[in-house]
């Protein structure tokens, strides 16, 4: 990866004080800076979004294929049958 690509950017944020005063009170916990606290904060959002879907992708792929039932494809019995009241 090239130098200019790994660098950090300065972004600037609105927060609510009560916010900011909660974040800083946690970084200080963890013994980090409130700009470290909040970085790790995000990657570990952005990796449970990652997670996330891809554990939907394989959960679609799993319904795509199809599960084996034992029935080989065919429905033995009618409709009628399997709603029947006893």
């Amino acid at each position: 990866m090239s130098e200019k690509k790994n660098r950090g950017r300065n972004v600037t944020l609105y927060l609510s004080k009560d916010l900011i005063h909660k974040a800083k009170i946690m970084a200080v916990k963890e013994d980090k800076s409130l700009c470290a606290f909040m970085k790790e904060a995000l990657e570990e959002k952005m990796k449970k979004d990652s997670d996330y879907n891809n554990a939907k992708k394989r959960q679609l792929k799993l319904l795509e294929r199809g599960f084996d039932l034992g029935t080989q494809g065919k429905i033995s019995l009618s409709r009628d049958k399997l709603h029947e009241r006893k």
